[in-house]
């Protein structure tokens, strides 16, 4: 068993050899996806879903990634990144390139295989959607959950209807039968119903199971021909319902180890026409078990206890199943290689030919060697004839009983019995006695091989020699004649064939590996020595004839040869004539014929078909044939040949005819460019003598229009001017009116600055008054400071005298210190004076300037009534006063410090 994790690939092969799966388990390949981060992790598969062919298969996991699984390809690839598990998968739309995946968010979207584009994004759910299921035609589907189930049309993809329930009955699973346009809808109390699709009116609904079983239907499937409805739940019994009858008419009963069906689904086979047969029953120990509905046998299941399986879903044709382990993985199983012990062909057989003498057959001639499970049946008496005999392998001693003894409990000779009886068997049963007594074996494996090789050449062009209205019946001729044609190379060139198997594809056509199993006994057993001396007819055969109708019927014979009629001519015409009046002449033939020329001297008893693969035919001239063959393919390359060298012609003579056309064309569409040249000259010139005149009367109408356009231009210049005239008069008047409102607030704007300015002068008065007073006492305060420095300075001056007189006596240097000592001080005082005089002139210069400054804010708020002009000019008056007056100021403070800093010279003086 091959294994591939997918990892951080986007695309890469399935598998690197070729694969060889194990009888065993049947697994062509185990596909992991683990991630390849700081801790690695198992990214579990949750829904897988083939496409309509069979070969590619979509899964997706639990994060979301969704790959495509080429099977015949040998290819993956990650179409799509959701981000979000995934409930339910479709493949199988009528694009085949696009797919339907339901989300977590209860949404379905749409993306495409080859772009890995989103096509569309449905939403209309409440809860999970754990089922989509697709019409056949691939044009609309349904998505199920809980509580609703809904259908959307693919090509719009709108919703067209809504089944909504009651949240108390519950929605198991809604689906499309096959090939029909059916909907079953299926509740969890056990109710199911059949609807129209394109109606939605109710067909019918099925009855009630049995009061005896307490089965809980859960899971679903239906046949490929949705005929048979397969339904289990919680219990190892699943029920089988004719939908057809509407009738529960099989209870399988599963082994005791299964206690519940988790999935059902059948196994599609190429050759029962939808009827399915095996049904797989997944269980809830993991194990997938196949039975045969027909038979209740077992035939082959997969998974284990270890290793159980989730989920699975079978490929349409059948060949491959895909599972869903419960580690995650994905495992892809063989259906032919589960299957290959079933169908295991029986022990190989012996064709014996021998020559014997012409004598009756007696006991001890009866021998039978038996070597590795080969039989050799004794040959009877022959004249100068070839005597064959194929026999199956009989170990019990008693061969006759056994070989009247049929399978499904039939016996040969009251079939036989019942058949001169009545002429034929009961119409219900009928197909099912004849499959027994030809004991058909149904070797599916073998037929599917020979249906492989397609459509033989020799049929290509059926239709063309045997015209058929019905497409269906042509194709299943087609198909049984290929069958026929790749199983032995003579029955490719017999042109017969066709019409002697047609009745039997009619009444078969259905069921193609039973219709091709009847035509191949029927030429096993009732065409022997047709072949021998193939092209030619088979002599031995008619020569029989006519010695048959030369012994009952001379007459007839001896006409044919007076009208030179042999046997090898075939005439055939269409007349009613009565059937069972046939049958009885030729009972009656048989059993008057004598021994010597009865065809059962010449013909071998019947011969069954092997079991498992088909006895090689080879009655007829192989290297006649052979030679045929190769001419006929030969002929046929020829004929291809001579086709594409004849399509090549035909395709230059096309060319040729298609220039030669295209040149006329150009010719002839020059001719008319040229007429219509020439057409359009002249109806250019009319045009032009029609513009001349139209323009000669434009010119009039202009001038008229020039005219009534200067006398209205003139009446305007009036009326405007005149209008001119009224606005500047009536602007003249306003403006008057504006001067003499400007004059008037002019006049009022004067008066009330007048009376500003008066009480601005008053201010100013008292201010100076003010003003003066505080510096007249400022003054008085200097003076009178200054006074007692003078005083201090002439009791020092007359304390010094005194001193002086007293020590007049001392030396010069005493003197000179005293002098200089004097000095210093006369400086430091002279310092002190000047200090105080330049403090208090900044005191009454800080005290003046805010006084100014507050004058000049009342000032400001006096002005704010006036206009901004006449707030200027004020202040621009006012500034040259103020300024003069503010220098006067500190003129005179500079004086009287000065005059200060002189008293004490004075003073020591």
């Amino acid at each position: 068993m091959q294994s591939t994790d997918l990892g951080n690939k986007e695309s890469g092969k399935i598998w690197h050899r070729k694969p060889s799966p194990a009888t065993r388990d049947g697994i062509i390949v185990n596909i992991i996806h683990n991630t390849s981060d700081y801790l690695p992790k198992v990214l579990r598969f949750l829904n897988v879903a083939f496409d309509s062919s069979g070969d590619c298969l979509l899964a997706g996991d639990h994060q979301g990634n969704i790959y495509v699984f080429d099977l015949h390809g040998n290819r993956f690839n990650l179409v799509q990144r959701t981000a979000q598990a995934c409930t339910a998968l479709a493949f199988n739309l009528h694009r085949k390139s696009e797919f339907l995946v339901a989300l977590a968010d209860y949404s379905i979207k749409c993306f495409d295989t080859v772009t890995k584009e989103l096509v569309s994004w449905m939403r209309g759910h409440e809860s999970s959607v754990f089922s989509i299921s697709v019409h056949a035609s691939g044009r609309y589907a349904i998505t199920s959950s809980s509580d609703t189930a809904q259908l959307w049309d693919l090509d719009t993809f709108q919703r067209k209807r809504k089944l909504n329930i009651l949240q108390s009955v519950g929605i198991q699973k809604v689906f499309f039968l096959p090939l029909s346009n059916t909907i079953l809808s299926c509740f969890k109390d056990n109710s199911v119903f059949a609807w129209e699709c394109d109606t939605l009116f109710c067909k019918y609904q099925l009855p009630a199971p049995p009061e005896s079983s307490s089965l809980l239907y859960k899971v679903f499937a239906v046949t490929r021909d949705g005929r048979i409805l397969a339904a289990g739940g919680k219990s190892n019994h699943v029920h089988l319902w004719c939908l057809e009858a509407k009738q529960l008419f099989r209870i399988i009963q599963m082994p005791t180890k299964v206690r519940a069906v988790r999935h059902l689904e059948f196994l599609p086979d190429s050759f029962d026409a939808g009827s399915n047969q095996v049904l797989g029953v997944l269980s809830q120990d993991g194990i997938m078990r196949f039975v045969n509905i027909q038979t209740c046998k077992l035939l082959f299941e997969i998974g284990s206890l270890d290793d159980g399986i989730t989920s699975s879903i079978i490929s349409p044709h059948g060949r491959y199943i895909a599972a869903i382990m419960e580690n995650g993985s994905l495992n892809i199983y063989s259906v032919h290689t589960l299957t290959k012990e079933i169908n295991k062909p029986p022990p190989p057989l012996v064709k014996v030919i021998e020559d014997l003498p012409k004598r009756k057959v007696s006991s001890g001639d009866l021998k039978m060697k038996v070597t590795s499970g080969r039989v050799q049946r004794p040959a009877k008496s022959r004249e100068n004839k070839m005597q064959t005999r194929i026999l199956k392998q009989d170990l019990t001693g008693n061969f006759e009983n056994k070989e009247n003894e049929l399978s499904d409990g039939l016996n040969k000779k009251r079939l036989q019995i019942l058949l001169k009886g009545y002429g034929e068997y009961p119409t219900k049963y009928r197909m099912f006695i004849w499959r027994s007594l030809l004991q058909l074996p149904e070797n599916h494996t073998a037929f599917s091989n020979l249906l492989d090789k397609g459509i033989h050449v020799a049929f290509l062009n059926l239709e063309k020699t045997y015209p058929i209205k019905s497409r269906k019946l042509l194709r299943v001729l087609q198909r049984t004649l290929s069958a026929l044609a790749h199983w032995s190379t003579i029955f490719s060139d017999t042109p017969y064939l066709p019409l002697l198997a047609f009745p039997f594809v009619k009444l078969f056509q259905n069921n193609q590996l039973i219709c091709f199993e009847v035509v191949a006994t029927l030429i096993i057993n009732w065409c022997q020595h047709w072949f021998e001396y193939f092209p030619n007819p088979p002599i031995n055969v008619l020569s029989m004839i006519e010695n048959v109708l030369a012994f009952h019927d001379k007459e007839l014979l001896q006409h044919f040869i007076e009208h030179d009629i042999t046997s090898q001519y075939f005439f055939h015409h269409r007349n009613n004539l009565d059937i069972s009046a046939v049958i009885k002449e030729v009972y009656r033939l048989m059993d008057t014929t004598p021994t010597d020329i009865h065809p059962d001297s010449m013909l071998d008893a019947f011969v069954a078909l092997t079991k498992g693969q088909y006895p090689v035919f080879n009655q007829y001239p192989k290297f006649i044939v052979d030679y045929q063959t190769q001419e006929r393919e030969r002929i046929r390359k020829d004929e291809l040949d001579y086709l594409r060298e004849r399509q090549t012609v035909e395709d230059m003579q096309a060319e040729v005819d298609q220039q030669r056309v295209e040149d006329e064309a150009w010719y002839e569409k020059q001719e008319q460019l040229r007429k219509a040249e020439e057409t359009r000259r002249e109806m250019l010139l009319q045009e032009e003598e029609k513009m001349i005149q139209q323009r000669e009367r434009l010119a009039a109408v202009k001038r008229e229009l020039k005219v009534k356009e200067m006398h209205l231009q003139e009446a305007a210049r009036r009326r405007l001017l005149q209008l001119q005239q009224e606005q500047r008069e009536m602007e003249l008047r306003r403006l008057d009116d504006e001067i003499e409102r400007k004059i008037h607030m002019r006049d009022r704007e004067i008066a009330a600055t007048a009376k500003d300015l008066e009480m601005r002068h008053l201010e100013l008065e008292s201010q100076k008054r003010l003003y003066e007073k505080n510096l007249t006492r400022n003054q008085e305060a200097v003076a009178k400071e200054m006074r007692e420095d003078a005083d201090a300075c002439r009791r020092k001056a007359d304390l010094e005298e005194h001193m002086f007189h007293r020590l007049i006596g001392m030396d010069q240097t005493q003197n000179q210190k005293t002098q200089k000592r004097e000095e210093a001080e006369e400086k430091d005082l002279h310092l002190k004076s000047e200090k105080k005089a330049s403090t208090l002139s900044e005191a009454s210069r800080k005290w003046f300037l805010e006084k100014e400054i507050n004058d000049a804010l009342h000032a400001q708020h006096a002005c704010n009534k006036g206009s901004l002009n006449q707030r200027k000019a004020y202040w621009d008056s006012m500034e040259p006063d103020l300024m003069a007056r503010v220098r006067n100021l500190r003129q005179r403070l500079a004086t009287q410090a000065r005059n200060r800093c002189q008293t004490p010279h004075l003073l020591a003086t």
